[in-house]
């Protein structure tokens, strides 16, 4: 991004962080959806709780709020998703 910034961007932009990190978690279902194996939930779930953790920076960050509220809907959609394949695994 920026050549000259002595952050990161990851530091500057946490919702941006959190938002890419959402679309990750849709990927990683998606792959779950149409690989249904136990390691692909898996992976799943770990970006998940990455997620979650960029959510909670993103938040203490405090800025582009409604897009962190957005990318918060959505990851709540992604674990209800990954829930229901995990219980198509096991069955």
């Amino acid at each position: 991004m920026a050549k000259h910034s002595d952050t990161s961007w990851k530091q500057d932009h946490p919702s941006t962080l959190f938002g890419n990190s959402v679309q990750k978690a849709d990927r990683m279902l998606k792959i779950a959806k149409s690989h249904p194996e136990e390691i692909a939930v898996e992976h799943a779930f770990d970006q998940i709780a990455h997620s979650e953790n960029a959510k909670k920076n993103a938040e203490e960050y405090g800025e582009h709020l409604d897009m962190v509220e957005l990318n918060a809907k959505q990851l709540e959609l992604i674990k209800k998703d990954l829930e229901q394949v995990q219980k198509m695994i096991k069955e």
